[in-house]
């Protein structure tokens, strides 16, 4: 079958550090355009990542004229990703999107409509449910080892790591802080393993304790305090329909010796499960409490046909490739993602109103 024919839009951080290696790597897929509003930047990932006849553009409307271009990655910051992922789909082009879906559930709404229209594939970049620990807790979970999952703890903490490049800390073209960029990783995953995406209402509050702060021992130096706009941590508790309850646990710069990132812990009526010390499943065997560890060093749990590589990211983009040419289903569904998207927002509203948020729709 031929490669799939990829164009990137965004070629930042976020673009070189995971999908354009792992494209690279990918057997299925061929990167023919690359798109930024700083052309340096696309003409650079060109010479890295591309081949003599791939194109640069500066406008990814140009880019999607390209009808020979398969499928393309939006790799931008967040108040984009709306608007770029519906031009593309519209244009006839699957789409694999960053996280997080969208800045708000109306506009990840929209995403899903133009997916729906176009026929199209469109995903988005969840790669921690690749990880080996993610897809060993899924299988248990689907094979119901824990039961009904009725507490559930989704954990992104840092003690002092702002990120101090891009717009990561601008409350307007990312839509917030923590909670948007690494807590949504955390609640995806939780969301997953308790296989429950039918939240009733959750209740939020976020802090800008540390925004204004100098001499902050960040680890990549200090932030700028006129553009730390965006909240330092947010904490939300979400009930869901059934009855479960989510604690959403989300930090930059929180002053705790022992900090975790993109992990979940759950319980169920059978079995409970962390990712505190690595995977480890909480059970009773024989009236005696046990606590399994397992050995996950050897090699990936599920396996995605044609990857160029092990990494969660290259099994991210074989599952992509995968479904495109219809061999293999998406592990992470636009439709699971609005929902993630939906709970963020409901947080923020929270923290707004000073009330709990419904979730009505």
């Amino acid at each position: 079958m031929n490669k799939i024919r990829i164009g990137v839009v965004g070629c930042g951080g976020i673009a070189n550090g995971k999908h354009l290696p792992a494209e690279k790597r990918n057997p299925a897929s061929e990167l023919v355009a690359f798109c930024d509003i700083i052309e340096e930047r696309a003409v650079r990932a060109k010479e890295k990542y591309g081949t003599e006849d791939s194109a640069v553009y500066t406008d990814y409307k140009e880019m999607l004229k390209d009808k020979s271009i398969d499928a393309v990655l939006v790799c931008t910051p967040n108040c984009s990703h709306c608007e770029i992922t519906v031009a593309a789909l519209d244009a006839g082009k699957h789409v694999l999107c960053e996280k997080p879906m969208a800045m708000n559930y109306a506009e990840a709404k929209q995403m899903l409509a133009a997916r729906d229209r176009s026929g199209k594939v469109l995903t988005i970049g969840y790669q921690n449910r690749f990880r080996n620990d993610s897809m060993y807790l899924k299988q248990l979970a689907d094979k119901d080892f824990f039961g009904e999952v009725y507490y559930a703890e989704a954990i992104a903490i840092r003690r002092r790591a702002v990120p101090t490049w891009g717009v990561f800390i601008d409350q307007e073209k990312q839509g917030g802080g923590p909670l948007i960029d690494i807590g949504t990783h955390a609640l995806d995953l939780t969301l997953f393993a308790m296989n429950n995406y039918e939240p009733a209402y959750c209740v939020g509050k976020t802090f800008h304790k540390l925004n204004k702060k100098t001499q902050t021992g960040n680890i990549w130096g200090d932030w700028d305090t006129e553009r730390f706009t965006a909240e330092d941590s947010a904490f939300g508790f979400v009930v869901m329909k059934n009855g479960a309850v989510i604690y959403l646990k989300s930090s930059w710069a929180l002053n705790m010796a022992d900090p975790r990132e993109a992990i979940t812990t759950i319980c169920g009526d059978k079995a409970g499960a962390d990712m505190l010390d690595g995977l480890r499943i909480n059970t009773v065997l024989e009236g005696k409490q046990v606590m399994i560890k397992p050995d996950l060093s050897s090699g990936a749990v599920a396996f995605f046909e044609g990857t160029g590589g092990g990494n969660p990211e290259d099994l991210e983009s074989a599952c992509f490739t995968n479904a495109i040419q219809g061999k293999g289903k998406l592990y992470v569904t636009a439709d699971q993602a609005a929902v993630v998207t939906h709970i963020l927002e409901g947080i923020y509203k929270s923290e707004e109103t000073g009330k709990p948020y419904y979730f009505e729709d």
